[in-house]
């Protein structure tokens, strides 16, 4: 015989070990599945209960599921209340021998007795099914009008169920969940609530949030009446029945607050109704007990959510301020995360006025910022979003610096995140560049071992774009930072080595700085002297030696000491006419240390570097000089590979976060390097000044135009920038065009007829200033003699590379003849472009060379040109000799040269005409030209 549900309890809190307790459960496991076996109906109920007791604590029990329904269907009520509790315990919806029940069900639904109608109105809620719900739905319904409100609560609470199941029967009885509203029990008026509001959770899901619907305008009818309902229990004196801490029904009120957001949301004229006792609930309400915040709370999240009036938001942001001064951490957390909501909210829909929700939040910054020392770490981190949700202009120093305080408490696994949010505050907010540098020394100072490789790739580009005075400052800081640093700082080294690579020079002379005076209109430091900075002047030596400590330590990583091997290099260059011998000889012992390194990287760095080093000082041997080169060109290669990085082209870098989907969200966006953040129409301008290489309108912004009618097939320009360009044949879209020149609409200058050719050349150089802006060349050049020996034909043997012994053969009937044009002048680089027929027998093709001349005292850094023609011409672009132009007239440099070889296909119809697009880096400013060049010759080019 089995044991009694309270033996059992005694027998298992008696076992002291889980091998005890398992053998007591698997004996009365065996000793009810024998009074199962052996249909026992005296001991059903019992065995049930303790097939409950074992469910509990987490032991098999599917074997007494058909007891229970058996149970249920016993005539007798304490059998039917076991069998319903161990159906909606032991069963779940997707048991097979749910079904089975669903007759019993129906029988108990119309049964006189209220507890038993009750019993199968709450297994109804627990486990209907779709099939269930339908079948079922009539007999539930008939207890929404039952005059007992045991009933009508238990109904309301089984038709969610059924709905939730069954979706599409809701509109059905939409007219049944009104009348309830006007009902006195609260039990039931929060049920009904509750049904409400399940099928506004159903219809927006159905429908979209705030979606025309049947069930959504029955319920806007009730805003009245739910307004008026809420009120009363507003104003409503004590009562004992539904006191709760001193406040009427808060779950209620609650209730009624969650339905009226759903219908708030995306209505005006329903917000408009509610504003008043919204206004109400959140001024009256104490907030002594956690009844009454759990009211506030629901209130500020409809507040927010409705279309309120601005002061009504303000009103929330201010209860939620009180929220943060609450002792209890929950609360304090709740108030934190919703602030949060009501930032994101309050950026898309406050004006940013002084009465602004998003005003009346900053107010409240400093117990925000408070919050960051709290103990609990949850509290912390939802303080910590928050605080990046409210930087601005205007408060980004302050917050910053609590960020950066912060940083240093913050538990190692959160500076990753941490780091990568204050470079997007900085990037997007940023006062100077000064501020940013400093910012973004500190935080590498504190957490570089964190920052992730984007962090210290913005850090460089951002000193890199600096002026020279503040690559000095950086210089020197870094230098400081490292020697205070103990070598487990990654990204400072790394960001510190580099910089001093490249501009170690800089930092051999004192440094000073005093900062402007402050215009903040806060005088509350109008009496401090503004901050002196100073450096002194380092040698040489100690400069290197600061490098070389970093990396002998053991800790040091590889990428460190690659970093090292560069900088090293870059300083011997640096340093070769400044250091003494003795500091140039210790840079070549520290450059040629690897060459025998096991890391391969380091062994390959060191080796190539040493050879670098070599050329660069004039030894250059024969094997160096290979094709056309001559030493001269590899000693100004080395001298170029040595000399300081090209400033980042921002254009660049938008483009490529534009690709890549880098910064998509609204804190981020137009984010980039070296400015702040860009307007759309900024946005559209760089995407106009950055050209699209393949379309001939996009890159110099011209309109349209559409192409000749008469045509079958066009040649499409393929532009690249200093590399080959070639043409590629597309359909011609059908159009009802005139044949006019491509040119003349996106120059705004026709097609001139081809005159006779001249003996002498069109283009001079003396009548350049008349010409227009646009035009390049001047009507009536003059003729550059060249004496030059013709280049090789296809039909003529190299007269250089022949044999001796080659056959003779007829000489051409004249050479080719070169015409040197005086092209341009941008910021002290002069254009010049040398014209030539390299095929007396082809006259429609020309060999276009340009050359570059550098006036200024500084090499020009970064050459790139573009050129876009017609659709009639075809053409081909080589790269140029070097993208970094010496100084004109230093001994060893070697003049840079891009060849441009174009075919006009419509010789003596149409002129050449090119567009050319300049760009190169003069002392850091990156500088871009545009210029039309359609004065060639005509019926020549």
């Amino acid at each position: 015989m089995s044991l009694k549900l309270r033996d059992l309890i005694r027998q298992v809190r008696s076992c002291k070990t889980a091998a005890e307790e398992r053998a007591v459960i698997a004996k009365e496991s065996a000793m009810i599945r024998t009074a199962i076996k052996e249909e026992q109906e005296q001991y059903r109920h019992r065995n049930v209960a303790k097939l409950l007791f074992m469910h509990m604590l987490g032991y098999p029990t599917h074997f007494g599921q058909l007891e229970c329904m058996k149970l249920i269907a016993s005539p007798h009520f304490p059998e039917k209340r076991i069998g319903y509790l161990g159906m909606m315990l032991l069963l779940s919806e997707e048991a097979d021998v749910l079904m089975l029940a669903t007759n019993s069900l129906k029988n108990d639904l119309n049964s006189s007795n209220k507890f038993v109608a009750g019993l199968a109105l709450c297994t109804i809620g627990n486990l209907a099914t779709a099939d269930m719900s339908r079948d079922l739905a009539p007999e539930v319904e008939k207890h929404l009008t039952s005059s007992q409100p045991y009933l009508r609560k238990k109904a309301c609470l089984a038709f969610s169920r059924c709905i939730l199941k069954c979706a599409d029967m809701m509109e059905d009885y939409v007219d049944k969940f009104t009348t309830l509203l006007k009902d006195r029990s609260h039990g039931v008026l929060i049920t009904v609530v509750q049904l409400m509001t399940q099928v506004l959770l159903l219809d927006a899901e159905k429908n979209g949030v705030g979606g025309a619907s049947v069930c959504r305008s029955a319920f806007l009818k009730l805003v009245p009446s739910l307004v008026k309902l809420l009120r009363n229990l507003l104003s409503v004196g004590y009562s004992p029945d539904h006191d709760v801490g001193g406040i009427s029904d808060p779950f209620l009120q609650v209730q009624i607050l969650t339905l009226l957001r759903f219908l708030g949301t995306g209505n005006e004229k329903a917000s408009e109704e509610m504003n008043d006792v919204l206004a109400q609930v959140a001024t009256n309400t104490e907030t002594s007990k956690n009844a009454g915040n759990a009211i506030l709370y629901e209130c500020v999240q409809t507040i927010m959510a409705i279309q309120s009036e601005e002061g009504l938001r303000v009103l929330a942001v201010n209860i939620l301020g009180r929220f943060l001064l609450n002792r209890d951490n929950n609360i304090r957390y709740v108030a934190l995360n919703t602030l949060s909501r009501c930032v994101v909210q309050a950026g898309v829909t406050d004006d940013g006025g002084p009465n602004s929700a998003s005003s009346a939040l900053q107010r409240h910054r400093t117990t925000i910022v408070d919050c960051l020392k709290d103990p609990d770490i949850s509290i912390r981190q939802r303080a910590l979003e928050l605080i990046y949700h409210l930087v601005n202009n205007e408060n980004v120093e302050t917050l910053t610096a609590e960020l950066l305080n912060y940083l240093v408490l913050c538990p190692r696994e959160h500076r990753v995140d941490i780091c990568t949010r204050v470079l997007r505050v900085v990037e997007k907010y940023s006062p100077d560049d000064r501020w940013r540098v400093d910012t973004l020394i500190t935080m590498l100072t504190i957490a570089g071992r964190e920052c992730n490789r984007e962090v210290l790739n913005f850090a460089i580009v951002y000193i890199s774009r600096a002026n020279e005075e503040l690559r000095t400052y950086a210089t020197h800081k870094l230098l400081k930072a490292i020697r205070d640093d103990d070598g487990t700082q990654k990204g400072l080294l790394v960001v510190g080595i580099w910089c001093i690579g490249e501009y170690g020079d800089l930092i051999l002379k004192d440094y000073n700085y005093v900062p402007p005076p402050s215009s903040n209109a806060d005088n509350s430091n109008a009496n401090e002297e503004p901050v002196h900075i100073s450096f002194m002047a380092l040698d040489p030596t100690t400069v290197v030696k600061t490098v070389e400590d970093v990396t002998k330590r053991h800790t040091c990583p590889e990428e460190v000491q690659e970093l090292a091997l560069t900088c090293f290099a870059k300083l011997n260059d640096r340093f070769a006419t400044i250091a003494d011998e003795q500091t140039v000889k210790k840079l070549n012992n520290l450059v040629k240390k690897h060459k025998g390194s096991h890391s391969l990287e380091l062994q390959l760095r060191s080796c190539e570097y040493t050879a670098l080093i070599s050329v660069a000082k004039g030894n250059v041997a024969q094997e160096d000089v290979t094709g056309e080169s001559t030493a001269q060109d590899v000693i100004a290669a080395a001298k170029e590979a040595l000399s300081r990085m090209p400033v980042v082209d921002l254009a660049v870098i938008q483009r490529k976060q534009k690709l890549t989907g880098e910064y998509k969200d609204s804190d981020n966006a137009s984010a980039v390097p070296g400015g702040k953040s860009v307007s759309s129409s900024n946005n559209k301008s760089n995407e106009a000044a950055e050209p699209n290489l393949l379309d001939l309108n996009d890159i110099f912004g011209a309109a349209p135009t559409p192409a000749p009618a008469a045509e079958t097939s066009i040649k499409k320009p393929i532009a690249k920038q200093n590399g080959t360009t070639k043409t590629e044949k597309q359909p011609e879209p059908p159009k009802a065009q005139s044949d006019l020149d491509l040119l003349s609409d996106i120059f705004s200058a026709p097609a001139a007829p081809a005159p006779p050719v001249l003996p002498s050349d069109p283009f001079a150089a003396n009548t350049l200033a008349a010409t227009p802006a646009n035009n390049l060349f001047a009507p009536t050049p003059t003729v550059v003699p060249t004496p030059t020996v013709p280049p090789p034909s296809p039909f003529l043997p190299d007269p250089i590379t022949a044999p001796t012994t080659a056959t003779p053969v007829t000489a051409p009937p004249k050479g080719p003849a070169v015409n040197r044009i005086k092209g341009f002048t941008k910021e002290g680089l002069d254009i010049d472009f040398e014209c030539k027929k390299p095929d007396p027998f082809n006259k429609q093709k020309t060999i276009i060379t340009v050359h570059f001349k550098n006036n200024t005292d500084d090499s020009l850094y970064g050459l790139n040109l573009q050129v876009a023609v017609p659709k009639y011409i075809t053409m081909e672009m080589q790269p140029p000799t070097s993208t970094t132009i010496p100084i004109t007239g230093v001994v060893g440099a070697k003049q840079v040269t891009q060849t441009i070889h174009v075919t006009n296909t419509m010789l003596g119809t149409k002129n050449l005409m090119m567009k050319v697009k300049l760009g190169f880096t003069s002392k850091g400013n990156k500088i871009e030209h545009l210029q039309t060049c359609s004065g060639f010759e005509a019926g020549k080019y």
